[in-house]
């Protein structure tokens, strides 16, 4: 097995992957509240994560990955009784709770499965968990950690010695923002401002509630959690994963009751994703600046949509543009290009097998997918600059590993030698302008791709580029 090393949040650096359990690695990765369908920032997790199982696994360890939905919190409450000045929720006002997050599960399955990268191992649902959480909140009561006040159940923050060591911030500076909502003033219940929600007692004009020792009422966010993932992956599994804005309070929280109740850290390595990032602002729907998954696939592709989410370093923004997508539609149409022009069935030569070696260490140092990317098309210019045929083998094995292996080959009509790269890309932008409506523009394109040579077939497999008659 390959030396694999991934960043750890809370040490601040790369960590060796040494699994628990030997030849065996556990990913938990937080998905969803299913209040509305799901934004392409909510993507990037999944795409992350499932490839970094699809690449443990090439690199042979048993691996299974968790990615829950949150079906039971305050968000799907407020959205199932929205007011009708937000046009996004309004028309769902008045449903019960529990339809609107079912409708959204669903819409949340079939919107990441355009993403043709297959479901996670796990897909725990909050409120399919109620037993092993209620569990959890008395052993943190009888160990002391936890109180119940008027219904509701709090976690002492300040009993954990080693809160803040995740998000690395001063105890003092934190605050859990539970005391804003109208639902729950939770501040007079509280033995400590900093004290989080674990179980909350039914309120009036909630529709859910489940039974517990303290009274009906449902759990906090954080608890719900650290209970799927212990029930499915134990204590101390290896990679807990979800995005930079989930570290304070989601995982700090999580990290902190493990401690408390089981006397170990919950993970061992602690990874997170950057956000995707809309004109300088994260990507989120109370914001409204959002890009809904469903809506980007359609207008551009699922290629291009995880070309563009591999394109960048997990760790950090991803921009969001019309033209970040169209220049993830071009470097898709560059592969689907050279698939064209490479001969199946032979082997590559020996000595292009540094390219597919510096791809593997890409991805084992701390999944660099851009540097990964930029090996592949290193291999895609060896085998052009060769002028020989040479096997596909390698690169389906490179394009695989980022979820590409979909990627069908242009279509070689009337004999061509090779399709001209620029025309390539001018077919790229022109679909792309299509896509934008932008129908002068997709005809001046065109006229442009007939300068150098080549018309475009529109057809059931989509366009194509062939030769003029000469």
């Amino acid at each position: 097995m390959r030396d694999i090393r991934l960043h750890d949040t809370r040490t601040g650096g790369l960590l060796a992957l040494q699994p628990r359990d030997p030849g065996r690695v556990g990913i938990y990765a937080c998905g969803p509240t299913v209040y509305s369908r799901i934004h392409i920032g909510n993507a990037r997790p999944f795409v992350v994560f499932s490839l970094l199982e699809r690449f443990l696994e090439h690199e042979g360890y048993d691996t299974t990955l968790v990615i829950n939905v949150t079906d039971v919190n305050d968000k799907i409450y407020d959205a199932a009784r929205a007011k009708p000045q937000d046009p996004d929720l309004a028309r769902r006002a008045g449903r019960p709770s529990a339809e609107l997050a079912a409708e959204m599960t669903a819409h949340y399955v079939s919107d990441t499965d355009l993403l043709s990268l297959g479901r996670p191992d796990q897909e725990p649902l909050a409120s399919e968990t109620m037993a092993a959480i209620v569990v959890y909140i008395q052993d943190l009561i009888d160990s002391g950690h936890a109180y119940e006040s008027g219904g509701d159940v709090f976690f002492r923050v300040r009993s954990d010695p080693d809160y803040g060591s995740l998000s690395h911030r001063r105890i003092d500076d934190m605050d859990q923002g539970e005391d804003v909502s109208s639902t729950h003033p939770t501040a007079d219940r509280k033995h400590d401002p900093l004290d989080f929600a674990l179980w909350k007692a039914h309120k009036q004009g909630e529709d859910q509630s489940w039974p517990s020792p303290w009274g009906d009422g449902r759990p906090g966010w954080h608890i719900e959690c650290s209970a799927m993932a212990e029930s499915l992956l134990g204590v101390g599994f290896d990679i807990h994963g979800g995005g930079s804005d989930l570290v304070f309070p989601h995982h700090e929280n999580e990290a902190a009751q493990t401690r408390a109740a089981r006397g170990a850290e919950l993970a061992r390595i602690w990874m997170h994703n950057g956000m995707i990032q809309f004109t300088g602002e994260k990507m989120a729907k109370s914001v409204g600046n959002i890009a809904l998954l469903h809506e980007v696939v359609e207008r551009y592709g699922r290629d291009a949509v995880v070309m563009y989410l591999v394109s960048g370093h997990y760790r950090q923004p991803l921009a969001f543009s019309p033209s970040e997508l169209q220049d993830a539609d071009r470097r898709v149409h560059r592969i689907r290009d050279a698939l064209r022009r490479l001969e199946q069935g032979r082997p590559s030569p020996a000595d292009m097998a540094h390219h597919r070696d510096a791809f593997l260490g890409a991805l084992a140092d701390d999944f660099n997918t851009p540097k990964a990317l930029a090996c592949l098309f290193e291999w895609i210019r060896e085998a052009n600059r060769r002028g020989e045929a040479v096997g596909d083998a390698d690169l389906r094995e490179m394009l695989g590993l980022v979820g590409l292996d979909e990627l069908k080959p242009l279509e070689a009509v009337g004999g061509a030698e090779s399709v001209d790269p620029e025309a390539v890309a001018l077919l790229a932008s022109r679909e792309a302008a299509r896509r934008d409506r932008d129908f002068d523009q997709a005809d001046r394109l065109r006229e442009q791709i007939r300068a150098r040579g080549w018309e475009i077939r529109d057809g059931s497999a989509g366009p194509e580029l062939i030769p003029l008659s000469q």
